[in-house]
């Protein structure tokens, strides 16, 4: 565990954060969103989940340095399940702080929602993919030609993990 790193709730002002290391374009490539409208729209509906406490933040000395959050699901035939998305600061990326919050997060996902599997959305290449998998991620599904960036495509793939 990084020195001073801290895991708590997320907080409605945490938006102001995930909206700068999202827009930054190493970051961005990884999200399907491109215009400043979609960005702000999807990050809204992201930071909004903090109201049901399925939202971590990862804190250095109070500052926040990472935001994972699951996506409940509403209907009780599915709510043994549930997507999530995480990114962290890129100037602080590759220091553990994204295994430390993906542990948080596979922990409130069992222990307090008692969910039976969480699952993520990520293109080919992303570099969370070894992250994932050291965790116990499994590749469940690969949709070639997803998306397209510039002039190359890239695959959609599909990773959950049993809780």
């Amino acid at each position: 565990m990084q020195e001073g790193l801290d895991i708590r709730y997320t907080e409605e002002n945490d938006l102001l954060f995930l909206q700068k290391w999202v827009q930054d374009p190493k970051v961005l490539h990884w999200f399907p969103m491109t215009k400043e409208l979609e960005i702000e729209e999807a990050l809204r509906c992201w930071i909004g989940f903090h109201r049901y406490f399925c939202s971590l933040t990862a804190v250095i000395q109070g500052v926040p340095c990472a935001v994972g959050t699951l996506f409940l699901m509403p209907y009780k035939k599915v709510s043994h399940y549930a997507l999530f998305k995480m990114v962290v600061n890129p100037d602080l990326q590759r220091q553990g702080i994204g295994s430390d919050l993906l542990k948080n997060l596979i922990h409130l996902a069992k222990n307090y929602f008692h969910l039976e599997k969480i699952g993520i959305e990520v293109f080919e290449g992303n570099p969370i993919i070894h992250l994932l998998k050291k965790q116990g991620f499994q590749e469940v599904f690969r949709h070639e030609g997803y998306v397209k960036i510039e002039e190359q495509f890239f695959a959609r793939l599909y990773m959950e993990r049993v809780l």
